[in-house]
């Protein structure tokens, strides 16, 4: 006798079937026992085998035309209109960013449709009212430029401008919607909306009333970002920075004309250090820090020198004094207090020029300094820098000039390149500078505080994104939504031709929304002024004639355009999103635009949460360019490349398979290796669904299903781990991880069923009579299995689910998945007592398996012996009589025959193998617990192979088994 006493194997109930501990043997040895199950001879026809029309694999032009079949026969198109007429009892909103209108659909858009498409489908599946509105960003500078290509906009009136960029914006919005089309985005397509729409304008400028009759909107002259290159202003949300800018930095001198009382008379200049040389002749003081501390060298021209040693004064000690303007003769500039000015960089005193920088605007508000700009929307020097300068491009030539001057004056101490973080046109691509000039702001100082006590409320996913979000908000010192284009929505106001006064209020601007709303925003160029404005409106603003004024020709800045789109599309009387599900690119843009504009508004967010994912890149983790080749079109994933061989047709469901399996938190890799890996997963999850149809064919659920309380404990206890995994999956979804709803599928499909329950079932399945008891008890587990893991995968892949649907019992023709509704588990699956009985089967089970390695179980006859308790009568219950060919027990262990004792014989062969082990029972929370030791016997089975189905249990050779002469209808 062999014995293995030293091999214990200790399980609590809570233990899954297949765990790593004896796992390698135990697959391997159920996997040649599965494989044994195969029949051989005449008797093949006589078994049970899986068959289906369900492919097995598609690929290429099949695959294709298969997923627009399915597109088709489904209805796909119809579903969001079905859904919003059904009854239900909540509804869910889902507030579409809208995509800017100036392209092709990217691998962006498809992260960011199909992420917010699975979690739609998911919702309207649990039975909720899907409110998804698809929307398109169509007005601004990308637009107009894409539009107008190399064309001379001088020779263009405004409305030839827009007419073009109306028409570039309309194809464009035509071809993203074919691509989230046919990726199988849900939404209502009949009526999405464009914020060139004149009811959406509409909308927008009774945002603008509300907030201008507030004081948040105000017209002012103040600095503002400006782009040279496209000659407008912009918005901290349309620059991007180049951390690898190079600048012409110089340290310049100001010599002292008037002292600072605390100061020695020694001190004769200042130093100053810039990265911007061409700002020096719009300087109009030098800035300090008050509690500063400050050196000699710092403030002395003899800096150059080799001093032995360095004086220090308080940046406070510097009040009072006036420096002579280093290359305009004449002037003089205070030294003046400042918070801003740090001692991080330079030499802790700041030039500083109100007209072309931000903070230094704000110390001249406070000292009433002038505010004189000396650049033109060119970027190019005016008359006011004087006649040496005027008309040279400030960030060239005009640099090396001031550069020269400081040179010429003695003032220069130091020229050289700095490379530093520099704000660039998102569009053009090229720097921009900062200019005073006369815009339209929005206060978002007045705003911050209630934004940020209204996102408290907001839930932010991942939780990590919060704090980027307010610390953008916090960076925002003002929002000019003034830009100088054609192509937008005009801002409504009217400007005295003598005064330049402005004119604008609720009565202006209501009047230009009823006109927009009627015959859209072409009409403020269109119209005469007298339609623009009417008598009735002149006399309630109390203004003049109407040939006094003339239209204003700015335009709102795009993040308003989209900003204002929960007013415009959000048709309730409380308009409130669910979710916005955006990049993190928005975190600075949309999701801050709307939010301010809510505030404003009503004092609460747009939305209860915000979705934030990361951006896809190249599977070297690259930012997708042309220039490095590594640009991967979506269109070609889906319907494959010249070349079929290096870009295969993936179809749709890879592609939502790609984005759903990615952790779209952070950024997601796409590429080759990543799609050739969700086509694998795709076509393993297909052949397992294949595995399922093909066992259930000829079985009805309708008719043929077994109730629960007759099912056998195994076939039971997979109902008990679908309901599990369907509670996972579902918190998975709310949780907008669709990469764990991948995992827990595989964790399902690999570990709970080809591993585990496939391998046991399939004699039954194959060789018991095929109306029998135990046969359909399977079946009706695995109907229940099949639909629903085809349930939770459908917002996944919808093509692929409404395929197996088709193919699936039960299901009248026309019956499609989306509209019957999510994972059917019931609580009735979790039977007290089932979960204890499998799993402690499945630990003497391992200790079995793992006692005869590399051999099938079926070539053994087995005893069981556990010491009387709840183990035994657990065991009892799979097996009623003490030696069994046939029971529930005798199919776990997956041997021939089984007898369960609670002793073992004292007279066992010299070729038995004995393991024990002990397991774990623990009931009731823990109120009952009992740790019951089992030993198991395991002696080769003297019984003859049945030719039918292999297993050792006829009694003579080439002689079919008791069960299956019942079957076969054949006597002995």
């Amino acid at each position: 006798m062999i014995s293995l006493k030293g091999s214990i194997s200790t399980r609590s109930f809570r233990t899954r079937p297949g765990a790593p501990s004896s796992v390698g043997e135990t697959r391997r040895t159920a996997q040649s026992a599965a494989n044994e199950a195969q029949p051989a001879g005449n008797h093949r026809h006589t078994v049970l085998l899986p068959r289906t029309s369900f492919p097995m694999k598609l690929a290429g032009q099949e695959l294709l035309e298969r997923e627009l079949q399915i597109q088709r026969e489904c209805a796909f198109d119809q579903l969001y209109a079905w859904q919003r007429e059904r009854k239900a009892k909540k509804e869910f909103c889902l507030h579409d960013g809208p995509p800017y209108a100036n392209g092709d659909a990217h691998v962006g858009h498809a992260l960011n449709k199909i992420l917010k498409d699975v979690h739609n489908r998911f919702e309207m599946l649990r039975g909720r009212k899907v409110h998804y509105v698809p929307g398109w960003d169509c007005h601004g500078l990308p637009i107009e430029l894409k539009a107008l290509g190399e064309l001379q906009t001088k020779e263009l009136t405004p409305l030839q401008i827009r007419q073009k960029a109306r028409e570039f914006a309309e194809g464009a919005i035509a071809r993203q919607r074919a691509a989230f089309q046919r990726w199988g985005v849900m939404a209502d397509w009949q009526n999405c909306y464009y914020t060139f729409n004149g009811q959406y304008e509409a909308a927008q400028l009774r945002v603008f009333e509300d907030m201008h009759s507030k004081g948040l909107i105000y017209q002012d002259y103040k600095p503002v970002f400006w782009s040279p290159s496209t000659r407008t202003a912009l918005a901290e949300a349309e620059l991007e920075y180049n951390t690898e800018h190079v600048s012409k930095a110089v340290y310049a001198t100001f010599p002292l004309t008037t002292l600072p009382s605390k100061l020695a008379s020694s001190l004769v200049s200042v130093l100053v250090w810039t990265t911007q040389p061409w700002t020096i002749p719009a300087n109009q003081a030098v800035c300090f820090m008050p509690k500063a501390q400050h050196s000699n060298i710092s403030l002395a021209l003899a800096l150059a020198l080799a001093l032995s040693h360095s004086t220090f004064c308080l940046g406070s000690d510097l009040e009072g004094g006036v420096c002579q303007h280093p290359t305009i003769s004449g002037k003089e500039v205070p030294l003046l207090p400042a918070n801003h000015v740090t001692m991080a960089k330079g030499t802790g005193l700041v030039h500083t020029a109100p007209a072309h920088g931000m903070e230094d605007y704000s110390v001249a508000t406070h000292f009433n300094l002038p505010v004189e700009c000396i650049v033109d929307e060119e970027g190019r020097f005016t008359e006011l820098a004087g006649a040496e300068l005027q008309g040279q491009c400030v960030l060239k030539e005009g640099t090396a000039t001031v550069i020269s001057m400081l040179r010429a004056a003695a003032a220069l101490v130091k020229e050289e390149e700095c490379v530093h973080s520099y704000p660039y046109d998102w569009r053009s691509k090229k720097p921009v500078v900062i200019r005073a000039s006369k815009q339209w702001f929005i206060n978002t100082a007045n705003l911050k505080d209630k934004a940020k006590e209204v996102l408290q409320k907001v839930r932010v996913m991942p939780e990590s994104a919060r704090a980027s979000l307010l610390a953008m908000l916090d960076r925002r010192t003002y929002w000019c939504i003034s830009r100088q284009r054609s192509w937008g929505v005009p801002i409504p106001v009217f400007y005295h031709k003598e005064t330049r006064q402005p004119l604008i209020n609720k009565h202006t601007v209501a009047h230009i929304a009823k006109v927009f709303a009627e015959k859209g925003s072409d009409s403020w160029w269109e119209e005469p002024l007298e339609t623009l404005l009417p008598p009735d409106v002149l006399k309630k603003s109390k203004a003049g004639a109407v040939t006094d004024y003339e239209r204003g020709e700015d335009v709102l800045d795009i993040w308003f355009d989209s900003g204002t789109s929960w007013a415009a599309v959000l048709q309730e009387a409380d308009p409130r999103a669910d979710v916005y599900v955006e990049g993190k690119d928005q975190l600075g843009g949309w999701f801050q635009s709307s939010l301010l504009t809510s505030v404003a508004v009503r004092n609460k967010a747009p939305y209860k949460a915000l979705v934030v994912h990361g951006f896809a890149v190249s599977e070297k983790r690259e930012k997708m360019s042309k220039s490095l080749g590594n640009v991967v079109d979506p269109d070609i994933v889906i319907h494959g490349g010249p070349d079929l061989a290096a870009s295969p047709a993936y179809g749709a469901d890879v592609l939502r398979w790609w984005v759903a399996e990615s952790n779209v938190f952070s950024e997601v890799q796409i590429g080759p290796k990543a799609l050739n890996s969700a086509r694998e997963s795709v076509n393993k999850l297909r052949n397992t669904l294949r595995f399922l149809l093909g066992n259930l064919q000829g079985f009805d659920p309708r008719t043929q299903t077994v109730d629960s309380k007759d099912m056998y404990y195994i076939d039971q206890y997979l109902l008990h781990l679908l309901r599990e995994y369907s509670i996972k999956v579902t918190d998975a979804y709310n949780e907008f991880d669709c990469g764990r709803v991948i995992r827990l599928l595989q964790a399902f499909i690999t570990r709970d069923l080809s591993n585990f329950y496939f391998s046991i079932i399939k004699d039954r399945l194959y060789c018991d009579a095929e109306n029998s008891v135990g046969r359909r008890s399977c079946q009706t587990a695995l109907e229940e299995i099949l639909d629903g893991v085809t349930r939770s995968i459908a917002p996944i892949l919808p093509h692929l689910a409404e395929e197996v649907y088709q193919h699936a019992p039960g299901h009248d023709d026309g019956e499609t998945l989306f509209r019957s509704g999510w994972i059917k588990s019931s609580s009735v699956w979790r039977k007290p007592g089932l979960e204890e009985a499998v799993e402690g089967a499945c630990a003497i089970r391992d200790s079995f398996l793992s006692s005869i390695p590399g051999r099938n179980a079926v070539e053994y006859d087995l005893t069981i012996a556990v010491e009387p308790g709840l183990l035994f009568e657990l065991m009892e219950s799979l097996q009623e009589e003490p030696t069994s060919t046939s029971s529930q027990l005798t199919e776990l262990m997956m041997a021939s025959r089984t007898t369960l004792t609670s002793a073992l014989p004292r007279d066992l062969p010299s070729d038995t193998i004995t393991n024990n082990g002990s397991f774990l029972i623990n009931l009731e929370g823990g109120v009952i617990r009992e740790d019951s030791a089992y030993t198991i016997a395991a002696v080769p089975i003297s019984l003859s192979r049945c030719p039918r189905c292999r297993r050792y249990t006829s009694d003579t050779p080439e002689c079919l088994c008791p069960r299956c002469q019942t079957v076969h209808g054949q006597p002995q």
